[in-house]
This record gives structure tokens, C-alpha cells and sequence, in this order.
């Protein structure tokens, strides 16, 4: 099927750097791009070349109503609606895909990030597995800190386990809140970057965002919350399902972690790698895996966790667990007969 779509107006921005928008298009869905006087041409077969014309077409209508794509956004926006065969670029653009929060501005990068705040917003128990790097922390303190500000909730709890990534840092000095305040220091981050500096303090200092170690989660009930658990991988079973029964009514909770990167003693099971398989089949769970198409720092990220990933495989070992591995065998596992209990 061939077909002619004119854009008349930023066709050089569409394009891209070195034309990765139109290789982009074409190397997702299968068809060519010539390019003519005022115009795309399109071939390839019907479907694909009817979901790019759409594409194109949104891109015109869109920039004729006056919105301006960055170079970066674009690239994003066109990688998510390619993948994501039901998301069109206009609805990406107008349906509230860039959100608010504090004071700051958040549009999903990639198609995970979509899914992922998406299930943030509908269930009240959200599992984000993968990589560093792919917003998944961020994203749940950025949705954390809108439930409070528009008080869905009347508080944030933010824990994660204080486990040493194999540097032995030995005594350390002060409180016990001063001893574990390193460990947490990746949750502060993202606290300030979404709210002012001296709103944080205060939040702090009446336990209106409280951060602590997983110890301190010990028989709690967390009503009227939203609670995140980072770095879930270096939980164990016990500690991870101490920390689920922990949710109260008109609570919500984040479990976030990357099961290829635990700092556990070597033996020991990790406590997320547990709950993808004890929780599997509860549907109002919602586990949302990340890989290293969505990391969204340096893009040496990618690059190094690539590497790291080929060199694994060369080598003929495995990481401590991984997904692909535990996906398989929790899917020809049959379902557990107990529930978690209270």
C-alpha cells in the first residue's frame, strides 16, 4: 500500500537528529518514508502504513494548533505510540499525560513509565521492577507527594532496607535516625526536587512525610497513607511480607526494586523475587516490569547495562535471579493455596 501524507509545516523538526524520528517509524512498523516536496510518502503494508499515516497526521494537526515539540519529547512521544498500538500521538499529547506534581512537571518517557503511572493511579498495591535508572522510584514519590498535596492521603511513608552494598562502612556515629539516614538518602532526592525545600522540613518535622528504615514498619497499621518500599530486592521474605500486611484502609503502596541487583548475604532468598511468586493471580495487584528501553538517565546507562548483561551470558553464569527466569517458572507453577496471612 502506498500513500502520500503532507506536512507542510516543521517536517525538518519531525525528522529528527540524523532522521531517527522516520527510522524510528519505519524500523517500528514495517514500512519506507520517502520524503517529497511538502510531503511523506508512505508503503508498506496496510496496517502499518494506515497506523503511520495517523501518526503523521496527529504530528500535522497537532503542530498546526500550536504545540511545539521538543526534539527529545517527540523522539519519546513517537517510540511510545509506536510500541503501544492503542495509544494514538495526539491522545499521548492532550489526554493529561503530562501530570503535576509539586512543583514539578512529569511527562512518562517511555511506554513502562505510561503503564506504570497509569496503574499508580488505579490499584492500590503496585509492584515497579527493573533497572536503575527507569523512573520507578521517582515516579512513585512524584505520585505520592499529588495524593498529598490534593489530600488523598494524609501522609507519605517512605522505607527501603538498610542493607550495605558490599562496603562494610562498619560503625557509624550519632542517633539511630542519623545511622540510617545514608541508606535513605535516594528518597530525600526525589522529595526535593518535587516540593520547596522548607515545605519538605516541615513535612518532616510533624510526620507528615515520614522516611525510615523497614525496621520501623514493624506492627503498624497505615491507614490514610501512601507507602512506598524501595529497593524491595534486599528485603527477605519475612520483612516483605511484614511490610504488605502493613497497608490500612485508604492506603496505597508502591514496592519498587530491581531483583538482578541484591546486596542480600549470598543464600539468601530476596524478598520481592518471593511476592512475584506467592502474589501472582490477584488481580488487584499490578506488577509492572521495566527493562533497559526505559532508563531515562545518561544514555551510557543503556549502553552499560547491556554490556553487563552480554558479559553475564559470555561468561555461561547467571545473576543471583533472573526475571526472564522467574517469569517462566512462576508461569508453569501452579497457583499457591494460601494467602498471605494477617
Amino acid at each position: 500500500m502506498k500513500l502520500s501524507v503532507t506536512i507542510s509545516r516543521g517536517i525538518e523538526a519531525l525528522f529528527g537528529t540524523r532522521d531517527e524520528n522516520i527510522r524510528l517509524i519505519e524500523n517500528s512498523l514495517g514500512v519506507s518514508i520517502t520524503p517529497r516536496a511538502d510531503s511523506l510518502e508512505l508503503d508498506g503494508p496496510d496496517e502499518a502504513v494506515t497506523r503511520a499515516e495517523a501518526m503523521l497526521l496527529d504530528y500535522a494537526a497537532l503542530t498546526a494548533g500550536g504545540h511545539a515539540f521538543s526534539a527529545s519529547d517527540l523522539t519519546d512521544c513517537l517510540r511510545v505510540v509506536t510500541t503501544d498500538s492503542a495509544t494514538t500521538l495526539r491522545s499521548l499529547v492532550e489526554s493529561g499525560r503530562q501530570r503535576s506534581f509539586g512543583k514539578k512537571v512529569v511527562t512518562p518517557k517511555t511506554l513502562n513509565q505510561r503503564l506504570y503511572l497509569d496503574a499508580l493511579e488505579k490499584y492500590d498495591l503496585v509492584f515497579g521492577i527493573g533497572p536503575a535508572g527507569t523512573g520507578k522510584t521517582y515516579l512513585a514519590v512524584a505520585l505520592a507527594v499529588s495524593a498529598l498535596l490534593k489530600k488523598r492521603v494524609s501522609r507519605i511513608i517512605l522505607t527501603r532496607p538498610a542493607v550495605e552494598a558490599g562496603e562494610k562502612i562498619g560503625f557509624l556515629p550519632g542517633t539511630l535516625q542519623e545511622k540510617v539516614d545514608p541508606y535513605l538518602r535516594p528518597l530525600y532526592d526525589a522529595l526535593f526536587e518535587m516540593l520547596e525545600g522548607e515545605k519538605v522540613q516541615k513535612f518532616l518535622e510533624r510526620n507528615v512525610i515520614e522516611v525510615a528504615p523497614i525496621a520501623f514498619m514493624r506492627g503498624r497499621t497505615l491507614n490514610d497513607a501512601f507507602i512506598i518500599l524501595d529497593e524491595a530486592q534486599n528485603t527477605t521474605p519475612e520483612q516483605m511480607k511484614m511490610v504488605l500486611t502493613r497497608q490500612g484502609f485508604n492506603s496505597k503502596m508502591v514496592i519498587t526494586g530491581d531483583i538482578t541487583q541484591t546486596d542480600l548475604p549470598s543464600g539468601r532468598k530476596s524478598g520481592l523475587g518471593n511476592a512475584l511468586e506467592v502474589l501472582r493471580g490477584i488481580d488487584e495487584i499490578k506488577f509492572v516490569h521495566f527493562d533497559d528501553r526505559d532508563v531515562v538517565r545518561h544514555t551510557l546507562v543503556q549502553k552499560i547495562i547491556r554490556a553487563y548483561d552480554r558479559f553475564q551470558e559470555a561468561q555461561g553464569r547467571q545473576l543471583p535471579l533472573k526475571l526472564t527466569d522467574l517469569e517462566t517458572a512462576t508461569a508453569a507453577a501452579p497457583p499457591p493455596s494460601a494467602q498471605v496471612s494477617a
